[in-house]
């Protein structure tokens, strides 16, 4: 049993508690603070004087309080029964914490984190006499579809002295005990800043699929990459994340909303649990754990939250899954710290952020990751986190701290936004690192020249974008006809390629196959066309061309269908312009 350290309430600033007579205490040690055992971390420490960011309401809390020290830091308990969760910022689940206090959460309010009645249906994978290391898998439990692998926690390992059949056992239970005598349950507690140790980071070489076209072809992420999605208010953040989180190749979705807005965190946990996941056809939240922790909630949670969530994430990802990490938002998470860091009267450096925010974003970022477990599995965390820089200034000190950590750089724009683009990510705003890291997984799985293709569509999409400006100063009729088609191509470009429809059951998501087949089909279109040209054809009669129209409509095609309806209009295309050029009417 941790012997506790007991001081009392020296002076309140917020959610900043200073304790004295705290001798003994350790850094990131978790505390009770005054009569309603109000949760706090330790996370300054000055001789016998505790500097304490407390995670819940401290109005009302007076100078002489006790606060006790647990000696142990910040933690989660990981085991069967976080899938289909809804947490707070450390973890305590809000359907237990409404049945205990009502609609509000209660100053100094303690539930359990896991379900301790409900009994799960345990399948051993080892024996008694077997050698076990941390992360190693004990046995199997079902829960929903998917299959939960109980962990030997990271820092246990030994020979195994018995192991429970297989049978019916709550997370409590004792289902497996080592030689020297410990007893191992399903579940085990880990501290949220400090990463699960790995065997050895490995190099990406996967893609992380979104769904969405504009990130799957020119801006892709790796399994086990980092992203960041900056973008101004009403530019569809919580949209896209909601959507990658849907249609993303990620086993295990955990989203975060940290400081958000209560409305925005309200659609979300009521959209969230009416979502079907694609794979299963079941609920989604049946393979998601959230995290709700709204501007209206102590700061002090905000800034654990995001830890709780990585958490979460590398447990899942120990188990040999591909997890995705939902950020909504780090600039929420950074203005915690700045309001934090100002209480306890620290130097402020831009804009009144502390100076370690780089630091701080970087240990967050730094825990995604493809990795091999210490019991040899491969698993990876992607993240992909959400930055809301004021009045869309990119120039801020969160997004650029964030822009020197993440590989791939997803900007949205409220222009787009309000034209009713979807995704409004801007095509020449945002980059991805890893584009050359996955041209040979390309070549081999999807199409030999598609890294190619794919730089033939940038190439087009910037001249259009220069040739916009001149059309705006001098009006098109100043545009010779090869000049005209390239604006035409970027704009089927824009409006046949880049942009989804979120509400069609076809649009809403594309396999990179279909997406080949839709970069070749637009590709031959613009060189058939600007063969025309030389030929003798006007853009009249290219622009005028009903093969257009059935270009437009082959993102609504059925995967099923698509193959034989890309061969058509190939087919037609390869004569549809000599014609043209011919002055026949095709």
């Amino acid at each position: 049993m941790t012997q506790t350290k007991q001081g009392v309430v020296q002076n309140i600033a917020g959610p900043a508690v200073i304790a004295g007579g705290m001798y003994g205490a350790k850094m990131y040690d978790i505390v009770r603070v005054g009569q309603e055992r109000l949760v706090g971390e330790i996370i300054r420490l000055d001789g016998d004087t505790a500097f304490v960011q407390v995670y819940e309401d401290t109005s009302g809390l007076t100078v002489g309080e006790p606060v006790e020290t647990t000696g142990l830091p910040l933690s989660v308990e990981l085991g069967p029964g976080m899938l289909n969760g809804i947490y707070d910022g450390i973890q305590r689940p809000l359907d237990k914490i409404r049945e205990a206090s009502g609609d509000f959460i209660a100053r100094g309010i303690e539930v359990s984190s896991l379900d301790r009645t409900k009994r799960w249906a345990f399948t051993p994978g080892v024996q008694a006499g077997d050698t076990v290391t941390g992360s190693s898998i004990l046995g199997t439990v079902p829960e929903f579809s998917f299959t939960h692998k109980i962990l030997v926690p990271p820092e246990v390992q030994g020979r195994l002295r018995w192991v429970a059949d297989a049978g019916e056992y709550t997370i409590d239970d004792t289902i497996a005990e080592l030689e020297d005598g410990t007893k191992l349950r399903m579940a085990h507690y880990w501290p949220v800043r400090a990463s699960r140790p790995v065997a050895r980071k490995l190099d990406p070489s996967l893609p992380f699929l979104t769904g969405m076209r504009i990130l799957d072809v020119l801006f892709p992420l790796v399994m086990g990459g980092a992203a960041a999605i900056p973008g101004p208010f009403g530019s569809g953040k919580t949209v896209t994340q909601q959507s990658v989180a849907k249609y993303g190749n990620a086993d295990i979705v955990v989203y975060v909303g940290c400081g958000e807005r209560g409305n925005e965190m309200t659609d979300v946990l009521v959209e969230f649990p009416e979502l079907e996941d694609p794979k299963t056809g079941g609920p989604l939240m049946h393979r998601t754990i959230l995290i709700a922790n709204t501007s209206n909630m102590p700061v002090a949670a905000r800034e654990a939250s995001v830890y709780t969530g990585i958490t979460l994430a590398e447990y899942f990802r120990d188990q040999g899954y591909s997890v995705s990490l939902m950020a909504d938002s780090t600039s929420r998470w950074a203005e915690a710290l700045r309001e934090i860091s100002s209480r306890l009267e620290e130097m402020p450096a831009e804009e009144g952020y502390p100076p370690y925010l780089g630091a701080k974003l970087a240990a967050f970022y730094e825990r995604a990751g493809a990795v091999t477990t210490l019991a040899g599995e491969n698993g990876a965390v992607s993240v992909i986190g959400a930055v809301s820089p004021a009045g869309g200034d990119m120039s801020e000190p969160v997004t650029q701290a964030t822009l020197r950590i993440t590989g791939a750089f997803w900007r949205l724009d409220a222009g787009l936004a309000r034209r009713r683009h979807f995704p409004a990510i801007n095509w020449n705003g945002s980059y991805s690192l890893f584009t050359p890291i996955l041209d040979s997984w390309y070549r081999e799985n999807v199409g030999q020249d598609f890294p190619e293709l794919r730089q033939r569509i940038s190439n087009i999409l910037q001249q259009e974008a220069s040739l916009q400006e001149v059309v705006q100063l001098v009006g098109p009729d100043a545009l010779q006809d090869q000049e005209r088609l390239v604006i035409e191509a970027g704009r089927m470009l824009r409006q046949d390629f880049l942009q989804q429809n979120g509400f069609d059951p076809v649009d809403a998501s594309a396999s990179m196959p279909k997406n080949y087949g839709l970069m070749k089909m637009m590709l031959k279109f613009y060189d058939e066309a600007e063969a025309a040209l030389r030929n003798g054809a006007t853009i009249d009669d290219i622009i005028q061309n009903p093969v257009i129209e059935k270009l437009s409509r082959a993102r609504y095609v059925a995967e099923g269908e698509f193959m034989a309806y890309g061969e058509g209009v190939m087919d037609e295309l390869d004569v549809t312009f000599k014609n043209a050029a011919k002055g026949v009417t095709a």
